[in-house]
């Protein structure tokens, strides 16, 4: 990934050397895998994991339909299509309307490329990358909303180790990297991305810049009323139905990121060679059903809350090729 010389965010928080993380917030945190509460994250085994829970109902995919739709009223297309809140009136020439979701290193000894696996980074490098990799998102996103006549609202990055406190509680860094729509801000200990690379052998740069740009993803729903719709309708669902609806929320997460790595490209030519096969394999690698198989030696599909590794990879090469933020409408897929 061509990132170096890029512009550096100003919205990064380095909380690492505090022992509790600083922040806000004191309660034990209660959604390990971005579920009911917080706005997603990246879980590996052994850190954090919710219980199995085995049973549910059959036609998974209907029920999710019938509960937002008694939730919400009416047609979910109709949900998709709605304009925004405090659209400013008159600003959009174009007659568009944003798209009102449902509420929901380079490689080794190669030429031209430069080594940022997170075992060769200092921790300087590191965070310099992450904050070059906000910094786009931020030009990115910025653009997209600007589109449609809305302001984009930049969200904070916290770089912290072993356990940091935020608007949604205390977190410990084995649950992985998380966003709070508590406080508007990604939680990140950059130990995650060793495991990424070493333990789940899913190296290089962008395999980290997906990972961020999925957190994103999440602010991204939280400014679109996603967020406050997924947990309304989670808040009357069963255990196996809020499961199902988390699972559409972060394969939509998953969409953004291509959409941002889409555009992106298109406006500064990020991508080197082999950068997206980076994304995809740590697409599959932090899939649920991979993880539950190395895990526990079995896979328990009514347990999923992120979605399978083809589902992730599927759903980010989706954003990546179209980069139209309607093609990411995970909600009203009648397959996902």
């Amino acid at each position: 990934m061509r990132w170096r010389g890029g512009r550096r965010s100003q919205n990064v928080e380095d909380r690492r050397g505090s022992s509790s993380g600083g922040g806000s917030g004191g309660f034990r945190f209660p959604f390990p895998r971005g579920g009911r509460g917080g706005g997603g994250g990246f879980r590996l085994p052994g850190g954090g994991r919710q219980p199995v829970r085995r049973g549910g109902i059959s036609g998974i995919g209907m029920i999710i339909v019938i509960v937002l739709v008694l939730l919400f009223g009416g047609d979910l297309g109709s949900l998709f299509d709605q304009s925004p809140v405090n659209t400013p009136s008159g600003n959009n020439p174009s007659g568009q309307t944003f798209p009102q979701l449902p509420d929901v290193q380079g490689r080794d000894n190669q030429p031209g490329r430069t080594s940022q696996t997170s075992t060769q980074q200092s921790s300087d490098d590191a965070a310099a990358f992450i904050s070059v990799v906000l910094a786009d998102t931020e030009d990115t996103w910025n653009a997209l909303f600007q589109q449609f006549g809305q302001d984009y609202r930049e969200p904070r990055l916290v770089l912290f180790e072993g356990v940091v406190r935020s608007a949604c509680g205390t977190a410990q860094s084995a649950m992985g990297p998380f966003y709070c729509p508590g406080d508007q801000k990604v939680y990140i200990d950059l130990s995650f991305f060793n495991d990424l690379s070493n333990r789940f052998g899913a190296p290089g740069d962008f395999a980290q810049a997906y990972v961020i740009a999925h957190e994103i993803g999440h602010h991204v729903q939280t400014l679109l009323g996603v967020s406050e719709r997924v947990r309304a309708a989670q808040s009357g669902a069963g255990q196996s139905q809020s499961n199902a609806i988390q699972v559409r929320m972060e394969l939509q997460a998953d969409c953004f990121a291509g959409i941002w790595a889409h555009h992106a490209d298109n406006a500064r030519q990020i991508l080197e060679d082999g950068d997206v096969e980076e994304a995809m394999n740590a697409a599959e690698a932090i899939g649920d059903d991979r993880l539950q198989r190395q895990a526990q030696g079995r896979v328990v599909p009514d347990s999923f809350t992120h979605g399978s590794s083809e589902q992730r990879m599927r759903w980010f090469s989706r954003g990546l090729e179209s980069g139209n933020l309607r093609d990411c409408d995970t909600f009203n897929a009648s397959q996902i």
